[in-house]
């Protein structure tokens, strides 16, 4: 899964050391707590041998999970997993987050209403446990013991759609089928929470004949577009962040030195 993740390449690799890169197959169970407790261990290493670790990405949870903390718990059940998604299938993933909405209030209100994965993981620990996430969160997240200076990046939301239209055309001039094929080959599928995600599940369903090639490269620009405009919605709760707002082209040495000169 190198294109559609937009994996650093070796080269890029070779030049600046990056970490938690290739440390799963795709059918491997993965969650955000799991990367709590690895990325904390590599940055008190980095942090030991007196280096400065520079996190990069744009998942709220998981930047939430590395830095406030997450729950761990062993809460999984794919057979009632399945279940609910099939009944989201069939219902609509409403009648799921009415249903979180009705045992877990708290949660609900912290979880887009469209955010079928998280709904899903909600009602499976309320399930499992008896409990609702909330509470359970609540109860057992613990804090990073490091104190980090947060830096977003804010384009203009025409810029971001047309950088992001470029993004997702290169990524298919760079071979992002040929890469799907052989994952589906080698037996992977959207069974796989890895492979049900962003430009990799359009070009399944591409392969699988359900789409066009233009209509999946479409669906792909549009998906994109409609994540990006969650994760400002998401980064914009987080009072922490210092924001730059950027225009093409960039400075991007001037954009460094205003990073470090106010670290």
């Amino acid at each position: 899964m190198d294109i559609g993740t937009a994996k650093p390449s070796l080269k890029e690799r070779a030049e600046i050391v990056h970490h938690c890169i290739d440390i799963k197959n795709p059918d491997e169970f993965f969650s955000a707590g799991e990367y709590e407790q690895l990325a904390r261990k590599v940055i008190n290493d980095i942090f030991a041998r007196g280096n400065f670790p520079i996190v990069v990405g744009g998942s709220g949870l998981y930047i939430r999970a590395l830095v406030d903390g997450v729950f761990v718990g062993n809460y999984r059940d794919s057979v009632l997993r399945d279940r609910l998604k099939i009944e989201a299938e069939k219902r609509g993933i409403l009648s799921l987050y009415k249903k979180l909405s009705e045992v877990d209030p708290v949660a609900a209100q912290k979880i887009h209403p469209n955010d079928s994965k998280r709904i899903i993981r909600a009602l499976v620990v309320y399930e499992l446990s008896g409990k609702p996430i909330s509470t359970i969160q609540k109860e057992k997240t613990k804090p990073a013991d490091f104190v980090p200076t947060f830096w977003g990046l804010h384009w203009e939301r025409e810029n971001l759609y047309k950088r992001i239209e470029r993004r997702v055309d290169n990524m298919i001039k760079s071979g992002l089928v040929e890469e799907v094929k052989k994952l589906k080959e080698m037996g992977f599928d959207t069974r796989y929470n890895s492979l049900d995600s962003m430009g990799y599940k359009e070009v399944f369903d591409y392969l699988d004949g359900k789409t066009t090639f233009d209509e999946m490269v479409d669906l792909i620009k549009r998906n994109t577009r409609r994540f990006a405009k969650k994760q400002l919605t998401w980064f914009r709760q987080d009072s922490r962040i210092n924001w730059i707002d950027l225009e093409e082209p960039v400075d991007w040495d001037e954009v460094t030195q205003q990073v470090l000169h106010e670290k």
